[in-house]
C-alpha cells in the first residue's frame, strides 16, 4: 500500500540545506519515494498552531520503502545535521488511502 512521509519543518536559516538536500534527495529515490511537496508556499485556512516554515511530503510504494529511507545509514548524518542546525521537524509515516478497504 502507497504510504506517505510528512515532514514539518520549523527553522530560522537555511544554511543547513543544500548539504541535506545533496544527500537527502538521491536516497529517496533510492528507496522508491518520490517528492509530493518540497517547501513552497502555503496558505493557512484554518486552525490555531501556526504554520511551519516548510511542508515535505514524499510518497513511497509501502511503508517498509518509507522506514528503509529514514533508516538508512547514509541518511543518519542528514538527520543529525538538522538538529544541530535548530530545525525543529515533526515527521509521520501515513498510509495512503486504499478505495478497496472503504
Amino acid at each position: 500500500m502507497t504510504v506517505y512521509f510528512l515532514g514539518e519543518l520549523q527553522t530560522k536559516g537555511w544554511g543547513w540545506y543544500k548539504e541535506y538536500k545533496n544527500t537527502s534527495e538521491p536516497l529517496v529515490k533510492k528507496h522508491g519515494g518520490k517528492y509530493l511537496i518540497k517547501g513552497g508556499k502555503s496558505h493557512k485556512l484554518e486552525g490555531e498552531r501556526a504554520l511551519p516554515s516548510a511542508f515535505v511530503l514524499l510518497e513511497f510504494p509501502d511503508e517498509e520503502s518509507a522506514r528503509g529511507f529514514y533508516n538508512d545509514p547514509e541518511y543518519a548524518p542528514m538527520i543529525k545535521l538538522r538538529q544541530t542546525s535548530d530545525v525543529k521537524t515533526d515527521v509521520a509515516i501515513i498510509d495512503g488511502f486504499d478505495e478497496k478497504a472503504d
